[in-house]
C-alpha cells in the first residue's frame, strides 16, 4: 500500500505559466490532453503539481494541528460542548494521547506522501525534458522530495526513498535519514539560484533548510533521549548556512512585523521559502486568517458571510511568557510583535469602509467589529458601516453573549466557551479573497530571515558564543517599528522564549520544544510526559495497508 500511496498521482499533470515564471498554476490533465504540448509545457506540467501540494499540508487542521495545537501555543476545546468536537481529536493531541486512527495525523501524512510522490515523478520526467529551465526544476524537484521527506522525519520518524515510481520505497531512520536529506539539499543547492522565491525552493531556501536540519541533528539521531547532544560540526553547518543567506543581501527584516503575514505579502523580503498562495494560481486558503476568530467577526466589509470558526486560543501559559518577560508595563506596549491596533473607533461608531480593518496579533477582551442584522452589516452615512461591540449571534445558546476574550481556556464546561482563550489574528484575513473564507491570497510561511537570525544564534549559543548569539537576537528585535528593549543576557530558556514571541503560530512549536527539552512539561489540561509523544503514530491505515510485506512498516515506539 505504500506502493500504492506514493503512486497515487503519477497521472500527468499540466499547468499554464500566469505573469511570471516564479508563479506555476497547477492545472490537472487527462492524458490525452498531454498531446500537443511543448517540452515546456510539459515540463512546468510536472513541477507546479509538486509545490501546490504544500497547500495542503499546510492546513489548519494538518501540519498546524499537530505542529500547534500539541504545544503550550495552542489549545481547541469543544466550543459551546459540541463545535470542533471531530471525536476527540484536538483534545487528544493537545494532551498528547494521540491514537494511530487520528484523522489528522493520518490526513498530514497522506498530503505528505502524495507531494513525494509528485516530486518522484518530476524528478523521472524531468532529465530528457530539452525545455531550457527543466535542470532547475529537476533540482527544484530533488529538494523539495528531501523537505517533504524532512517533514515526515520530524513528525513520524522516518523517510521514503525511491527513484522510480515504480520501486517500493526503502525506509531510513535516524542517521541514515539525516544523511540522505542532507546529500539531496547538498547536491542541488549550487544549481538553484534566487530569483524564483518565496514560492519556490531557491538556493537561500536550502540553506535555510540545511540549517534547519542540522540544528534539529541531535534530535532526529537519538528521538527518546533524556537529553540530546548538539555536535559542534552540526552547530557549525548552521552558522555556515545561515551566514549564507544573511550576507547574500538579498533579504531583509520586515520594520512592521504584521506585514510579513499582510493579505500581499508575497514580495515581502524577509520571505524565503513560502507557500505561494496568490489568487491566480486557484489553490490558496484562509484557514490561517479566520481559524481562531470568533464566529463574529467579520473582517470584510463586502463578505457578510465571511466570519471566524472560534477555533484555537493560546493557552494562559504562553500568555503568561509575555507578560512575565514585560512586567509591569503590558504586552501590547512593550513589544509590536504581539498586537497592532488597526481598529480605533469609540463604540457604535461609523468608519468608512475602505478603512475598516480588523486587529492583528494576539486578541484580548472585548472585541469590536461589524455589526451584522439579519445577515447584512448596518451600513451608515456616505460609504460607511457601522462598528460596535462584538455579540454572539451567530453561536447557538450565546445569543447576545459578549465576545469578549478570557485568558483562561480549558477542557471544562466553563473553559470551553465561544469566548475562551485569547485568540490569535496574525496571518491577514484575505481582503482579496473572491469568498471570504475558501480563498485566501497571503502565502503561508515556512522560512523568514528572522528565523535565520534565531538559528544562528542559537547554534552560536549551544557552541558557547554567548555574545554572538544575543548580538543576533537583538538584531531580530530592534528591526521592527517601535521595537522592544534589547537583552542585556541570552540563555538557553531566555533564546526558547524569543522563538515564541518571534514565531508563535508559524507551525515551529512542537520542534522547538522538542529541541529545547520542553515538550514533556505540563500546561493547561497537558500533563503527560511520555517520551514516545514526541513522534506522532504512523497512520493505521498506512500499516494495514502495508500487511502484505511483513516487517516493512513499523509503528512508532509507544503506539
Amino acid at each position: 500500500m505504500i506502493k500504492k500511496i506514493l503512486n497515487l498521482l503519477v497521472i500527468f499533470t499540466g499547468i499554464a505559466v500566469i505573469n511570471s515564471c516564479t508563479k506555476l498554476k497547477e492545472d490537472i490533465l487527462d492524458e490525452s490532453s498531454v498531446v500537443g504540448l511543448t517540452d515546456k509545457q510539459q515540463a512546468e506540467g510536472v513541477i507546479a503539481p509538486v509545490y501546490a501540494k504544500l497547500t495542503d499540508v499546510f492546513m489548519h487542521t494538518t501540519y498546524f494541528a499537530l505542529q500547534e495545537i500539541s504545544t503550550d501555543e495552542a489549545i481547541l476545546p469543544f466550543r459551546g460542548g459540541t463545535d470542533w468536537g471531530d471525536n476527540g481529536i484536538y483534545v487528544q493531541v493537545h494532551k498528547h494521547e494521540n491514537i494511530s486512527s487520528d484523522v489528522n495525523v493520518r490526513n498530514t501524512w497522506n498530503h505528505i506522501l502524495i507531494g513525494i510522490s509528485r516530486a518522484v515523478t518530476a524528478i523521472n520526467s524531468l532529465p530528457t525534458n530539452t525545455y531550457a529551465d527543466s535542470k532547475i526544476f529537476l533540482a527544484e524537484a530533488r529538494a523539495m522530495r528531501a523537505y517533504y521527506s524532512m517533514l515526515t522525519l520530524d513528525l513520524y520518524g522516518l523517510i521514503f526513498v525511491k527513484e522510480d515510481a515504480s520501486e517500493i520505497s526503502k525506509i531510513l531512520r535516524g542517521e541514515e535519514a539525516i544523511a540522505y536529506i542532507k546529500s539531496e539539499f547538498l547536491a542541488v543547492e549550487p544549481l538553484l539560484d534566487n530569483t524564483t522565491g518565496p514560492g519556490r525552493l531557491t538556493k537561500a531556501g536550502v540553506q535555510g533548510l540545511l540549517a534547519r536540519l542540522y540544528l534539529n541533528a541531535a534530535v532526529y539521531r537519538d528521538r527518546y533521549a533524556a537529553s540530546f547532544t548538539f555536535k559542534n560540526e552540526d552547530m557549525d553547518k548552521v552558522i555556515e548556512n545561515c551566514d549564507k543567506i544573511i550576507t547574500s543581501g538579498q533579504y531583509a527584516l520586515s520594520p512592521d512585523y504584521f506585514s510579513i503575514f499582510n493579505d500581499n505579502n508575497h514580495n515581502n523580503k524577509e520571505l524565503i521559502f513560502a507557500v505561494d498562495q496568490r489568487a491566480d494560481l486557484g489553490n490558496g486558503h484562509n484557514r490561517m486568517g479566520y481559524f481562531s476568530l470568533s464566529g463574529d467577526h467579520f473582517p470584510l466589509t463586502n463578505q457578510p458571510g465571511a466570519n471566524g470558526t472560534d477555533g484555537p486560543g493560546i493557552t494562559p501559559e504562553f500568555y503568561r511568557t509575555w507578560v512575565n518577560a514585560y512586567s509591569p508595563v503590558d504586552p501590547a506596549v512593550a513589544d509590536p510583535r504581539f498586537y497592532k491596533q488597526n481598529l480605533v473607533v469609540p463604540i457604535d461608531s461609523c468608519v468608512p469602509k475602505a478603512s475598516f480593518n480588523i486587529d492583528r496579533g494576539i486578541l484580548r477582551g472585548q472585541q469590536y467589529g461589524l455589526i451584522r442584522v439579519s445577515g447584512a452589516f448596518v451600513n451608515c452615512g456616505t460609504n460607511g458601516i457601522k462598528v460596535g461591540k462584538l455579540h454572539n449571534t451567530t453561536r447557538p445558546g450565546s445569543t447576545n453573549v459578549p465576545v469578549n476574550f478570557t485568558e483562561q481556556v480549558d477542557f471544562t464546561i466553563a473553559g470551553s466557551g465561544y469566548s475562551t482563550g485569547y485568540r490569535v489574528s496574525k496571518y491577514e484575513y484575505s481582503k482579496t479573497s473572491v469568498s471570504g473564507r475558501n480563498f485566501g491570497e497571503h502565502d503561508i510561511i515556512i522560512l523568514r530571515l528572522a528565523d535565520v537570525y534565531l538559528m544562528r544564534a542559537e547554534a552560536k549559543l549551544r557552541k558557547g558564543d554567548a555574545a554572538g548569539a544575543l548580538a543576533d537576537v537583538n538584531i531580530v528585535r530592534a528591526a521592527r517599528t517601535n521595537p522592544p528593549p534589547p537583552l542585556p543576557l541570552i540563555t538557553l530558556d531566555l533564546l526558547f522564549r524569543e522563538r515564541g514571541f518571534e514565531l508563535y503560530w508559524e507551525m515551529v512549536r512542537r520542534t522547538d520544544m522538542i529541541r529545547f527539552g520542553k515538550y514533556e512539561g505540563t500546561w493547561t489540561e497537558k500533563t503527560s510526559t511520555d517520551v514516545n509523544k514526541r513522534l506522532f503514530p504512523i497512520p493505521l491505515t498506512a500499516i494495514d495497508a502495508a500487511s502484505n510485506l511483513p516487517g516493512y512498516l513499523i509503528q512508532n515506539q509507544g503506539y
